[in-house]
């Protein structure tokens, strides 16, 4: 082979190179936790992205589930000591504030925090299955996490939930003790019934395929329930609202149109109760706090 001939089999072997490290994907920086107390993970390009300015009420303000609020602020602020904590399921009616508590709640911990804040991370339901991936970033970190997964449920051929279960218990190493849990559903059991009942028909043995698929839920520690709110609970919430915002107007009013407001709507909710607040201060001309 000429001289001529080995260095142009050199320069394509170089080319060949160069355009393999173009495609391969490039390392992820590593995060800087100190940008912010809250954070979204982009699992691709397996990043954790900083949110500066959070969507999130005070905790005064979350009216209707008193007791659930007292153990979830507990079980928070136990763990940001560095003290023994359980993941949390928040499971029940639409509207009454569970993502809500868990936002508030972060930020109510962080106000006595100091120079030590407690890191809130959001996981998107879709990226359940890159846990680990996550797990294996945080763990090294100074910091304390809470991972934080809204409207968590799992459909009939979704077998993500598996990477749930080993990362919150199941694992080699297990959960971090740096990082706890938090999800939020509709189902106290994360998975259709429908779902739960067909296993159990169609399976050899029947109560250990329902057993695989509830023991995902057995995986938090805390279960708390939140259900449909009376009518006073409805309007406490709505003078909650007025009273913090500084809306002016007559209480008899503001109960006649309020209760109006959720016979339209069908029901009575956290969520019922903020959206006629923000309708209502849109008719009487006055802007809403920040």
């Amino acid at each position: 082979m000429s001289q001529n001939n080995a260095e142009t089999i050199e320069q394509k072997l170089d080319r060949l190179i160069e355009a393999i490290g173009r495609l391969t994907p490039p390392r992820a920086a590593a995060p800087d936790f100190t940008a912010a107390d809250c954070f979204v993970w982009a699992a691709d390009p397996g990043e954790l992205e900083s949110v500066t300015r959070v969507n999130r009420v005070d905790i005064g303000l979350i009216k209707g589930v008193d007791r659930v609020r007292d153990i979830l602020v507990e079980n928070t602020e136990r763990f940001a000591a560095g003290l023994p904590a359980n993941n949390v399921l928040l499971w029940g009616a639409r509207g009454m504030g569970k993502s809500s508590l868990v936002k508030a709640a972060h930020a109510h911990i962080n106000a006595t925090r100091g120079d030590d804040p407690l890191k809130l991370i959001e996981i998107h339901r879709e990226d359940i299955d890159t846990l680990p991936k996550l797990m294996t970033i945080l763990k090294k970190a100074p910091h304390r996490f809470i991972l934080f997964c809204d409207d968590l449920s799992f459909d009939h051929d979704d077998t993500s939930y598996k990477s749930l279960k080993a990362a919150l218990e199941g694992g080699v190493e297990g959960r971090p003790t740096n990082v706890i849990f938090y999800a939020t559903s509709n189902r106290r059991h994360l998975l259709p019934r429908d779902m739960i009942e067909n296993e159990r028909s169609t399976a050899i043995n029947p109560s250990e395929a329902v057993e695989e698929k509830v023991s995902l839920s057995d995986r938090f520690g805390l279960w708390l329930g939140f259900h449909k709110c009376s009518q006073d609970e409805y309007l406490a919430m709505i003078d909650g609202y007025v009273a913090y915002h500084g809306l002016d107007i007559d209480p008899e009013i503001l109960r006649a149109e309020a209760l109006e407001w959720a016979t339209t709507r069908g029901s009575r909710s956290g969520r019922v109760a903020w959206q006629f607040t923000q309708d209502l201060a849109g008719r009487l001309g006055q802007a809403l706090k920040d």
